[in-house]
């Protein structure tokens, strides 16, 4: 039988109170009690609750028995299970990481030789707003903040980029590297509410990074403010070049990336140095232990003033000869990776290395957020969830933040890459263990991470492009605190929080909305920016001034609207003015729901087979809600079309 709670009232429609009486033994005297004035509706499911706020983190309940409740066989079973499980989720956490290292390698196998074809034109490069958009690219190619800043550095070292021309394209790999846990967001699009809150988390990275641009950009581009203070950093100590940045979890996972691929990274700062040789070079690892071994060669050349100098020259007959250093690589030892001899070009091996690392990510990610949601019952959802979201008692509440930061900023130098940290937490948020107000100073803290990983490897650098690698560092870590200091320490200042939440409303809403996003944000603007700049900076101002104050006025407009729209004219206080397709995503969403459901039919088979079934499936659930409606609560006296009305509602 069904529980008998009270109904919930419909405030939108006609449907009033009525008590359900499943469970009563006497249900036609609760009928014939009823007023005469009132008109009695169908029993409706419990199901038809009010609905929660979805960003309210949910309550993780344990429907199982309780420790106290269990057998000595059944808590040895729990106590297994619970091992079992933990294992379970540590190598799919391994798993997971390792896709996202071979992910990154295969699109430097794509995209890796265009990166250094990029960063090649230096003209370019000295314009802040294309080398801002050439930094989110070339990260996008490669999968790695942290490959094109090393590539930045290589420039800056060999003197073909200035520091002060390589900070806007650090400021674009800061945003190119959140693209990652945003499309592992996209993974939990199953569960709307799940996705909803996933994808904010992943995005208000993207806000961050966004924002922080916007307003440093135009300041450095103005003043240089950022050049300069770490030039004063560099100036006034006198830093030695130390070891190497510590390996941390590359020391687990490199044995089995290494045995899957291994790559050259080498070849793409050459190319963006302007090395010829680099371009016919694979960047598929072959030889993995070489030597190199450096011999005098007699040479010939045409006069002595051609002669190297502090060299012997000599002149035999009619020619005059010197001698110079030639280096040659022996190749001792082949590395062990399953494309070693493989005879493929970069470009094959990297969609398959593509398509294998996306199946496991998902694979993994899947497993991850099943296996974290039979984990987090009970007792231990409680306690994780008040250790992670719960602050300081007053008045220390504020320093709860600092301390996620830092938390976050200790994680992602653990694991050596801001991608892995931040891809990991998103599944968490969109479970709901993890608040979205305590993930955005988490991956603050990510942020930092990573830039000190890269401080400390550039400590490692040769004594002559030790200055010009730490200051490449310094630049990104204090873009970092500066954004922080903008966007965090007030409340009213998190927009990235109220952006976030705004855009997973509508990607919950519109779930294709999120692809709409990665490539409007990611791919077509910074193409677009990076076309107009290639044209010149006179047409790159008269088409973004016009596009930014129509931006500014729809902001504008919109806050008006909500907020006083009487000081506004009439003709704006809404936009039914406009086309609906302007102003609503409503005629979108019905265009690509239906080319979808389009493709749906002509594409899988299973949908032709299986109509049948679906018809069957159609008329059993409408035969199990004709038992919602009592015939007993109906009145003798009430119309039949009501009845017809009150039964299609609750089929609805």
């Amino acid at each position: 039988g069904f529980p008998a709670p009270a109904l919930y009232k419909q405030h939108a429609g006609p449907l009033q109170v009525a008590t359900s009486t499943h469970n009563s033994p006497n249900p036609t005297n609760d009928a014939d009690t009823a007023p005469k004035d009132s008109v009695v509706l169908p029993a409706y499911s419990t199901e038809d609750k009010y609905e929660d706020d979805p960003w309210n983190l949910p309550e993780l309940q344990d429907n199982g028995l309780k420790w106290s409740e269990l057998d000595t066989k059944g808590k040895v079973l729990r106590v297994l299970t619970a091992i079992v499980k933990f294992i379970l989720l540590v190598g799919f956490l391994y798993m997971f990481v390792c896709s996202l290292d071979v992910l990154s390698s295969a699109f430097q196998l794509v995209g890796g030789k265009a990166a250094g074809d990029i960063f090649q034109d230096n003209a370019v490069l000295s314009n802040p707003v294309a080398g801002l958009v050439i930094g989110v690219l070339v990260t996008l190619l490669v999968q790695s903040s942290s490959t094109s800043s090393s590539i930045v550095v290589s420039m800056v070292s060999s003197g073909l980029l200035e520091v002060q021309s390589a900070v806007p394209v650090i400021m674009g790999a800061n945003i190119g590297t959140s693209v990652t846990n945003t499309i592992v967001a996209m993974m939990q699009a199953g569960d709307r509410n799940e996705f909803r809150r996933a994808f904010a988390g992943a995005t208000v990275h993207d806000f961050f990074n966004w924002l922080s641009v916007l307003i440093l950009l135009p300041l450095e581009a103005a003043t240089g403010v950022l050049y300069k203070l770490t030039k004063i950093i560099i100036d006034s100590f006198n830093i030695q070049g130390g070891n190497n940045a510590p390996d941390l979890l590359n020391v687990i996972t490199d044995p089995l990336t290494d045995a899957i691929i291994e790559l050259d990274k080498n070849v793409i700062s050459d190319i963006a140095t302007g090395d010829p040789a680099a371009r016919n070079k694979s960047l598929i690892k072959i030889w993995c232990k070489t030597e190199k071994i450096t011999t005098l060669v007699n040479i010939t050349v045409p006069s002595a003033a051609n002669c190297t100098t502090g060299a012997l020259c000599w002149v035999e007959g009619n020619k005059t000869l010197t001698q110079i250093n030639v280096t040659e690589t022996i190749n001792l030892e082949r590395c062990n990776h399953i494309f070693v001899y493989a005879n493929l070009p970069d470009l094959a091996v990297g969609l398959i290395l593509l398509a294998l690392s996306l199946l496991i990510l998902c694979t993994c990610l899947i497993l991850i957020v099943k296996l974290l949601n039979s984990m987090l019952k009970g007792q231990v959802a409680v306690v994780i969830k008040k250790v992670l979201n719960t602050d300081f008692p007053f008045p220390f509440g504020w320093v709860t933040g600092y301390i996620a930061i830092m938390v976050g900023a200790g994680m992602t130098f653990i694991v050596q890459s801001s991608s892995v940290f931040t891809s990991a937490i998103t599944p968490l948020v969109g479970i709901g263990v993890i608040s979205l107000e305590r993930a955005y100073p988490l991956t603050l803290g990510s942020n930092i991470g990573t830039t000190t990983t890269a401080i400390l490897a550039a400590m490692a650098a040769p004594g002559e492009t030790l200055a010009n690698s730490l200051q490449v560092a310094l630049c990104h870590f204090f873009f970092n605190i500066a954004g922080i200091l903008l966007w965090y320490p007030i409340p009213f200042t998190r927009i990235p929080i109220r952006l976030a939440r705004a855009l997973g409303n509508r990607t919950a809403k519109y779930r294709w909305f999120a692809a709409l996003y990665l490539l409007l944000c990611f791919l077509l603007m910074p193409l677009t920016i990076l076309g107009l700049s290639l044209a010149g900076w006179q047409v790159l101002v008269g088409v973004a001034v016009p596009i930014v104050v129509l931006a500014i006025f729809i902001i504008v407009v919109n806050l008006m609207q909500a907020r006083c729209p009487q000081y506004l004219p009439s003709g704006l206080r809404d936009w039914d003015f406009l086309p609906r397709p302007l102003h609503s995503m409503a005629p979108w969403d019905r265009v690509v729901t239906s080319g979808m459901a389009f493709c749906g039919a002509r594409c899988c088979c299973k949908c032709c087979q299986s109509t049948d079934d679906e018809e069957k499936g159609l008329q059993e659930r409408k035969k199990s809600l004709e038992i919602y409606d009592n015939p007993v609560l109906t009145r003798d006296d009430e119309p039949q079309e009501t009845s017809k009305e009150t039964m299609k509602a609750t089929q609805l």
